[in-house]
């Protein structure tokens, strides 16, 4: 049973130090590059110490006045060159100072060890953004959102639980890693079940612990048997081909460690989400296995100033790089009433 719902949870390099900002090299996006926009490679802390490494898009065409600005982050085991970097590029095309930017633990951001996950750290790492974006001069502080994909819609939305600062979220075919974690996926996995997962987590704790290592939680399959949940096959087809792959990407080329979702396990997030009072939009797919993730957190926001959006015909991985499914217009109007609305 346990190995069984790794399988499904796990579907999902380097450390650098100080704080500093360089130019962007070598593109090594899996999305084409933009002559609209300016990238810069961006370093700077989060409040546990930890440095997070984004790239910084930029208007080539900017206004003389301060302009608003969004972080993204995403999907779960992405980095910031997949797709919360088309993302951060597309919105930039559209007047936008945008961060993509890769969370604790993970792509070039530093923290050990490496691949780990936590819901406060990556609820974190999002305010992190916030802080860096508000001391830009080119950014109005008062006119700063965020974009969530896959999991980390899920933290971005915690996030706006607790940051008052950000103005607006919008969050992209949503997980809760923690539900999902310590429930499987639609809560199929009951309280005996969970008790064996985490007797399982536990174990591997001490054997890390004597071994001076972190076991490899298992990922996704290097070759596709055709017997798998079409989900892994969409997620395959994303992270394990050209599409989508990338070095850095724990989907593409890696694995989390085992015991991470010990935490996840323990530390629902979520829970003032109702006390959200700026705006959200919740966008998913219609086909998407993941999409009861979305409406069921839609159901706890309070406020007209709420929507959820169903895309026809999408599944789960079409909104990571889809440009005919993802709605850039909606993202943009929200973006525009939302964050103009509380200057």
């Amino acid at each position: 049973m346990v190995k069984k719902f790794f399988v499904f949870i796990v579907t999902f390099i380097l450390i650098i130090g100080g704080t500093n900002i360089c130019m962007a090299n070598d593109w090594d996006k899996t999305f084409a590059k933009s002559d609209k926009v300016d990238v810069k490679k961006v370093n700077f802390k989060n409040r546990y110490g930890i440095t997070l490494t984004g790239d910084l898009y930029t208007p080539k065409n900017k206004p003389s006045e301060k302009m608003a600005a969004i972080a993204v982050a995403g999907p779960f085991g992405a980095v910031k060159e997949q797709a919360s970097g088309l993302y951060a590029q597309t919105m930039a095309e559209r007047g936008f100072v945008t961060l993509a930017f890769d969370p604790s633990y993970t792509g070039e951001s530093s923290g050990e060890p490496r691949n780990v996950s936590s819901p406060e750290i990556n609820t974190e790492d999002f305010s992190a953004a916030v802080d860096f974006l508000s001391s830009q001069k080119d950014v109005n502080p008062e006119e700063i959102g965020i974009i969530g994909i896959c999991g980390f819609g899920g933290f971005g939305l915690n996030a706006a639980a607790i940051d008052t600062r950000i103005k607006g979220t919008v969050t992209v075919t949503m997980y809760d890693m923690t539900r999902v974690t310590a429930n499987g996926y639609f809560d199929a996995m009951d309280e005996k079940a969970r008790y064996a997962l985490k007797e399982s987590l536990n174990k591997q704790r001490t054997e890390d612990f004597k071994n001076g290592t972190y076991a490899k939680a298992l990922g996704l399959p290097e070759k596709l048997t055709g017997e798998e949940p079409q989900f892994v096959k969409d997620y395959y087809g994303y992270y394990k081909t050209p599409r989508g792959f990338h070095k850095r990407s724990i989907n593409s080329n890696g694995n989390w460690n085992t015991t991470a979702s010990l935490a996840l396990i323990n530390m629902p997030i979520l829970a003032y989400s109702d006390e959200i009072h700026n705006a959200v939009l919740m966008i998913h797919g219609e086909k998407a296995h993941s999409r009861y993730f979305s409406e069921d957190a839609f159901k706890k926001l309070k406020g007209d100033n709420k929507e959820l959006l169903i895309v026809e015909g999408a599944n789960h991985v079409d909104l990571y790089d889809n440009l005919e499914k993802i709605p850039f217009d909606k993202i943009e109007q929200f973006f525009r009433t939302y964050l103009k609305e509380n200057k």
